[in-house]
């Protein structure tokens, strides 16, 4: 492969926006060395595009990010995109689970935590690199039973701006992208334990919730723009969805 192609770093790949940002960033050229805890997925994806390579990893494991770190030594990284994470639970924190709140704050802000720490330096040290962060509007504005993973997304945002003040003076970018109602094939019915039922009334109604193809395309845009250009922030929604609270459901 040319070394002259940039690089991008997409973790949680193996599904939903991750995987849908490690194909179109592979379709348009870069190296995309996706990586995920389900190799067998990431595998699949490697086997769509030739731009793609499949890597172990668990951002909740710090061995296994070290063992990652050490299979990529020697490579330029240009992108970072801290897409690993998810949600939960969706009980009220008087009802909730503690040990749900470490996991959501270990997957989704700790696990990006541990990705900047590796990566970031890298890129210090070749002049060059941007460091994409996904939240969520829910890292925005609060909202009932949704505890655990409003409170990781709004550290996971503090986490994003933070870095950028820090990062001041260097040639690294820092963006927050933070998506809306996004429909894919997992994240509701993680969220419901499994229970499909449920994870559907997420979306019932919702002509035209966003996918994980339009994060992805935020996010190559993002990237894409020159490198004096900074896109600090970007909130998307679907049209249907004015703020967290206010949906406009059919038949309602």
């Amino acid at each position: 492969m040319s070394t002259l192609r940039k690089v991008a770093v997409v973790t949680g790949a193996s599904s939903g926006i991750g995987a849908a940002t490690a194909l179109l960033l592979a379709r348009n050229g870069y190296r995309v060395i996706a990586a995920a805890r389900r190799l067998e997925r990431l595998e699949e994806l490697a086997r769509r595009n030739e731009n793609i390579e499949a890597h172990l990893l668990d951002v909740t494991d710090q061995s296994s990010v070290d063992a990652f770190v050490k299979t990529i030594a020697g490579v330029d990284i240009d992108v970072l995109v801290n897409n690993a994470g998810g949600a939960f639970d969706s009980s009220s924190i008087v009802d909730s689970d503690p040990e749900i709140w470490k996991k959501s704050f270990d997957v989704n802000v700790v696990g990006a935590l541990r990705m900047t720490k590796a990566i970031a330096p890298l890129m210090i040290a070749v002049g060059k690199g941007h460091i994409v962060v996904l939240t969520s509007t829910a890292g925005h504005v609060a909202y009932e039973n949704g505890g655990s993973y409003v409170a990781a997304k709004f550290a996971e945002r503090s986490l994003a701006h933070t870095l950028r003040l820090e990062l001041n003076g260097t040639p690294i970018r820092i963006s927050e992208i933070a998506p809306g109602m996004v429909k894919t094939d997992e994240f509701a019915v993680v969220r419901n334990s499994g229970d499909t039922v449920k994870a559907a009334k997420v979306y019932e109604g919702v002509e035209h919730p966003l996918t994980a193809e339009d994060i992805a395309e935020s996010i190559y845009w993002t990237v894409s723009l020159p490198s004096h250009v900074n896109i600090d922030s970007i909130i998307i929604r679907p049209v249907a969805q004015a703020a967290n609270h206010k949906i406009h459901r059919t038949g309602k």
